[in-house]
C-alpha cells in the first residue's frame, strides 16, 4: 500500500508538469528514484529550483524567481544554498511556506531569511527521515574581479541528502573543488555547470569522474553545452540525464 501511495503521488506531481499552470514553466520532468525506505521525487522547477518528495514530506531546495510554484505543495523544508538572488528569494520562501515549514541555510543566507536555522560547511542534521550533510562550494579561481570570487569559500552549502540507504548530492554554485572530488557513495548528483559563474561543462564532468555518481543531472546550466559534457561521461558508466531546466512559459 505504501509503494501505491508513493507511486500515485509520482503521477500526480507528472499530471502538474504535463497540464501546467498559468504562467507556470510546463516541461516539468519527474524524477523517481527508488531506495529501500520508498522512492523519492525529484521534480525540476527552474534552473536552481527544485522539489524532493518522499515519505509524505516535501524539501524544496533554491526556491527563487523566476521559478513558478504554482500547482506544487507546500513546502516541510527548504534548504539554500547560498545569498545569490538566483537560489534565495524571500518571496518564493514564502509562497511555498506553509506553518511548521522549516528553513536550513547558511549564515550568510540567515542575514536575510532570519527564520533559517543555520547549517555551516561540515555540519550535519537530522530531519525527519533524512540526514542533510552541509558540503563546500565555491569559486577556486572565477569572480568578478581581481581578488574576489563570485562564491568564496565558506559562504554557502551544497547539499548531500540520504534517505532510504542512498545519497544525493546537489552541488550548489561551485568549481571543481576536492571537496566535491573526494563524495564517496552518491547515488544522484545534481551538478551545476556556467560560466563565468561555476564551471564549463569539461570541467564539471571531470569532477563527476572522480567521485562517480550512479546518475548524473546537470542543472543550473544556462548557456552551457551539456553535449560536452554527456561526451565527456561516455564509457564511464555513469548514467547521464538531461532536463529541461529553462522551459519555456505557456
Amino acid at each position: 500500500m505504501k509503494q501505491f501511495v508513493f507511486s500515485f503521488l509520482a503521477v500526480i506531481f507528472g499530471m502538474i508538469c504535463a497540464t501546467g499552470c498559468a504562467h507556470a514553466q510546463s516541461a516539468r520532468q519527474p524524477q523517481v528514484f527508488q531506495t529501500s525506505a520508498g522512492p523519492v521525487t525529484v521534480v525540476p522547477i527552474y534552473h536552481a529550483s527544485l522539489v524532493i518528495e518522499a515519505g509524505g514530506k516535501n524539501i524544496y531546495i533554491d526556491p527563487a524567481k523566476p521559478a513558478n510554484f504554482s500547482g506544487l505543495p507546500p513546502a516541510d523544508l527548504i534548504l539554500i544554498t547560498h545569498a545569490h538572488g538566483d537560489h534565495m528569494d524571500p518571496g518564493s520562501i514564502s509562497a511555498i511556506s506553509k506553518s511548521g515549514t522549516e528553513i536550513f541555510a547558511p549564515s550568510s543566507v540567515v542575514e536575510t531569511v532570519t527564520s533559517a536555522h543555520p547549517i555551516s560547511n561540515g555540519e550535519t542534521k537530522t530531519w525527519n527521515d533524512w540526514t542533510i550533510e552541509a558540503i563546500p562550494m565555491y569559486n577556486i579561481k572565477r569572480g568578478p574581479s581581481p581578488g574576489k570570487l563570485y562564491h568564496p569559500k565558506g559562504w554557502g552549502n551544497g547539499y548531500v541528502l540520504s534517505y532510504g540507504g542512498k545519497r544525493f548530492y546537489f552541488s550548489g554554485d561551485t568549481e571543481n573543488i576536492h571537496e566535491m572530488r573526494a563524495l564517496k557513495n552518491i547515488y544522484v548528483a545534481f551538478v551545476c555547470m556556467n560560466l563565468p559563474y561555476t564551471m564549463p561543462p569539461d570541467e564539471a564532468a571531470e569532477a563527476v569522474k572522480a567521485f562517480h555518481p550512479q546518475i548524473v543531472i546537470p542543472y543550473h546550466y544556462r548557456g552551457s553545452d551539456l553535449s560536452v559534457f554527456k561526451n565527456d561521461l561516455q564509457g564511464t558508466g555513469i548514467e547521464v540525464r538531461l532536463l529541461n531546466w529553462y522551459p519555456k512559459s505557456d
